[in-house]
């Protein structure tokens, strides 16, 4: 019998009133009300449902065991209740990937935003891979000492920094939250940098048949925009749009601009 004890217990928060039904999936040690911003700037126009990932906002902890993409694609999928577009955000970009591949019948259309499949750079910019890889030892060496703390605040620096508070401005609130879900993310590397769920494997992409729209910030990290093209010439119905002025919280830092590129999308198939 399958147990849906944290299935029933994950928090799940509900914005905007809008008719356009939208699945919006938050990015790794933040939570659903980040998406508070963009679902005002859409102007009436969508209802999110916004649920949080285990180990963030006030959903329970993840224990650890088993597969946490799978988990999460799991949980996720459970509020795929009827034909829904999709937004997704870094981590959350890739659960929506992987949604759009395993339920196409109950996506109607996925933005993207700065999907962290890393997997890609290591197909097609291997030498942006190792820069990569040599900027963030800092947060595997955290990891590796077991000192949560540092690598959340390391973490929060490479992905965050570029436009938001640095790791003293914010309230002690969302520092702890951070380093509460920080623990996930070493968990989700095989999946990310090595593929190890073969979604670039012959035909697996081909079946997001639908239309897709992946955004990236002109200040992020090189590593994204190659991350977004790859992907973009990969899926059979894809468009990349740039927000500029924006890093890799683009959604949260520059949800008017955000939203904007979102209902230009929106609009060009509807």
């Amino acid at each position: 019998m399958r147990d849906t004890s944290l299935e029933n217990s994950i928090f799940v928060r509900t914005l905007g009133q809008g008719t356009r039904k939208v699945l919006a999936l938050h990015c790794t040690i933040a939570h659903s009300g980040a998406w508070s911003g963009l679902a005002s700037a859409l102007n009436g126009e969508a209802t999110l449902t916004a649920p949080d990932m285990p180990s963030h906002g006030r959903s329970p902890d993840w224990d650890g065991r088993g597969d946490l993409f799978d988990l999460v694609t799991k949980l996720s999928a459970t509020q795929l209740t009827e034909p829904m577009d999709l937004i997704g955000h870094s981590f959350g970009g890739m659960i929506a990937l992987r949604l759009a591949i395993e339920f196409p019948h109950l996506v109607r259309s996925a933005v993207l935003i700065e999907p962290v499949f890393f997997a890609i750079a290591v197909r097609d910019e291997p030498e942006l891979i190792r820069r990569h890889q040599d900027e963030s030892q800092p947060v595997t060496d955290a990891f590796a000492s077991g000192d949560m703390e540092k690598a959340a605040r390391l973490f929060n620096r490479m992905w965050g920094a570029q436009d938001g508070p640095r790791w003293p401005d914010l309230p002690e609130r969302t520092r702890a939250g951070m380093v509460r879900g920080i623990h996930v993310v070493p968990a989700v590397d095989d999946a990310l940098f090595q593929d190890s769920k073969g979604l670039l494997n012959a035909g697996v992409l081909d079946c997001a048949s639908m239309p897709v729209l992946i955004l990236c910030g002109s200040e992020s990290h090189p590593i994204m925009p190659v991350i977004g093209d790859g992907l973009a010439q990969r899926l059979p119905h894809a468009e990349t749009r740039v927000v500029p002025g924006a890093g890799h919280m683009l959604p949260i830092t520059h949800p008017q601009q955000t939203a904007a590129a979102v209902q230009n999308f929106w609009n060009s198939f509807s």
